[in-house]
């Protein structure tokens, strides 16, 4: 891996970033990511590089005001080499390859130590101004960062200019997946020392005990092989005598540890008694507190991601119900009861045909249709739970459990069904062609995330979601926008403001028992109480088995009603005459 390290005048003005192959970057104040802000005699715009076959072009951008200099010798465009390095204003690039990689080929320690962050709470500083300096600095590294990365690479530029004795610094975590260590980003003080090989053993026994670790060794075991043990689980790195990996705590950061290696102090028998451990406590303590500001930066962050996908489901209610609990717990599932929501485009078919030729207008009208389903869930506090293709599902009744899902339910779908209608009504919406049918039933499901690591979603599971998905498909066979089953009739509260009529009772496709359905009338199905009521009278002629006399009473009805018509066409499919064996129940053989 190839990296490039910009080091200006002052300690903390530095930064070392990978350099991607192929890739034109450019260099300047104001460039990202790679921006030289600390360095007045620097162009907003001023270098351009590119990573090809190991080898750094370098190019002077033409607006660019100060000169560059390679190998002591003022050049616009030249060739950089690993190890090699050019000037510009007070500002040294370095370009390198040394690698970084965990080991466990290494010595054991003469001394080891574990802080606890009790212990490290009232450890004091021995240089507390320059410290108190460098921290100062944090709330503009954090602004300034551009991604979590970032972040971490600008927190161990910190870290090197805080400790003064530090040659070394890594942001490392323990990969989940497979158990290997990582090192995210790291960086050092002096150029040109070969490959990075922080401890293995040091960075698992930190992560592992969810403490800080020091190590201390002697200079003599980096050399003598008598030194060397077979159990290989402690620091090595030729240019320091001392490692110390910090844990950091919190659920954004779980796996995650600082380390951090060094020189001693010079004292004549380094790091023999306590004492000499105390100097490197104000160290540790610097160390824990950076990363404990990354931490809680990184939890911050991550509740900021969740809140915003998870307002793509939840309501601002139900938001505000679970905002205090871990949303691990908060969103596990569990069986409840809910009342479901199924929506389908109709129509879809037709204009897809239509705009074969422009499928991202068509795609873009589907998004809105659905959206006018997602934002009417929400709007009545409920949560959606899943989309298929033209469809979308939602429910109510998780993650709070509520008396009155069914009354929410219905009324988004009357809220879904009215918005639509208002659509047809306007010849220049680009929605006209599009209509809605909606089935909600009310039952027993599991809700919750459901899924893999790989692939989560939030959703609702089990036999009510299939029945109100296949009441929706039902819609089309009775010209009803809305049906409803037996149980979310059932479920409405007593002064509830709908006007309902019980339709058939039917056996849907796929299903094991039969259920009543009801419709949901809306304001546009212009069926009156008289009507109603003579409809009621009929349908327990058909139930009853007089299809003969219902036959003749529905035709007589001159009223445009779908279901009527359904119920017509049924019987004469039929011979006009009630089989033998049946059951008052219609079986659907199909979706």
């Amino acid at each position: 891996m190839y990296e490039l390290i910009a080091q200006g005048l002052a300690p903390e003005d530095r930064w070392r970033r990978r350099v991607p192959a192929e890739t034109q970057i450019e260099i300047g104040r104001k460039t990202r990511p790679l921006n030289v802000s600390w360095d007045s005699k620097i162009s907003r715009r001023h270098l351009l590089l590119e990573l090809k076959d190991g080898k750094l072009l370098v190019e002077k951008i033409p607006e660019a005001t100060n000169p560059v200099f390679h190998m002591g010798n003022e050049e616009s465009s030249f060739t950089v080499l690993p190890g090699e390095h050019f000037v510009v204003g007070n500002t040294k690039f370095s370009f390198t390859n040394d690698q970084a990689f965990v080991t466990q080929d290494v010595p054991n320690p003469i001394r080891q130590k574990s802080f606890s962050a009790e212990f490290l709470r009232n450890v004091q500083y021995d240089d507390a101004d320059r410290r108190i300096d460098v921290l100062n600095r944090l709330p503009e590294v954090i602004g300034s960062a551009g991604n979590e990365k970032d972040l971490m690479a600008r927190l161990v530029n910190i870290l090197l200019t805080g400790i003064s004795t530090a040659t070394a610094v890594a942001m490392v975590r323990q990969v989940k997946k497979n158990s290997e260590i990582e090192i995210i980003h790291w960086d050092r003080k002096l150029e040109s020392q070969g490959d990075f090989q922080p401890s293995e053993g040091l960075i698992r026994q930190a992560l592992r005990s969810n403490e800080t670790i020091l190590h201390v060794w002697d200079e003599n075991a980096l050399t003598n092989p008598d030194h060397k043990t077979s159990s290989n689980d402690f620091t090595i790195d030729y240019q320091n005598d001392w490692a110390f990996v910090c844990a950091l705590g919190g659920k954004a950061c779980q796996g995650f540890g600082i380390y951090v290696a060094g020189k001693n102090r010079g004292l004549v028998t380094p790091f023999d008694t306590d004492s000499a451990h105390s100097e490197l406590q104000g160290d540790i303590k610097f160390t824990e507190l950076v990363g404990s500001t990354l931490a809680n930066v990184l939890q911050i962050q991550q509740l900021e991601r969740q809140q915003t996908s998870l307002r793509s489901f939840f309501s601002p209610l139900v938001l505000e119900a679970f905002a205090d609990q871990d949303p691990e717990v908060a969103l596990a599932p569990r069986q409840c009861e809910v009342s479901v929501l199924f929506c389908d485009l109709r129509g879809f078919a037709t204009t897809s045909e239509k705009m074969a030729d422009n499928l991202l207008d068509l795609l873009s009208r589907v998004s809105d249709a659905l959206g006018i389903m997602t934002r009417n869930i929400l709007d009545l506090d409920g949560v959606v739970g899943d989309f298929h293709g033209d469809a979308a599902m939602g429910f109510w009744g998780w993650p709070i459990a509520r008396d009155n899902t069914a009354n929410s339910a219905c009324k988004a779908a009357l809220a879904i069904q009215h918005e639509l209608a208002k659509i047809a009504r306007d010849e220049n919406h680009v929605l006209r062609d599009f209509q809605m049918g909606i089935g909600v039933a009310t039952g027993n499901a599991v809700a919750g995330k459901i899924g893999t690591d790989d692939q989560v979603k939030v959703s609702a599971f089990g036999p009510v979601v299939n029945l109100a998905a296949r009441l929706e498909s039902i819609t089309r066979r009775l010209g009803a926008a809305v049906l409803l089953d037996e149980a979310t009739v059932d479920k409405l509260t007593p002064a509830h403001p709908f006007s309902i009529r019980r339709l058939v009772r039917v056996q849907p496709y796929g299903l094991q028992s039969p259920t009543t359905i009801y419709q949901l009338l809306g304001s546009h199905d212009n069926l009156d109480a008289d009507y109603l009521t003579r409809f009621a009278a009929i349908l327990s002629l058909v139930e009853s088995g007089d299809w003969k006399n219902a036959l003749t009473k529905l035709k007589t009805v001159e009223k445009p009603d779908p279901a009527r018509d359904f119920l017509i066409s049924f019987i004469q499919s039929h011979g006009n005459t009630a089989p033998d064996d049946w059951s008052g129940v219609i079986s659907f053989e199909t979706k």
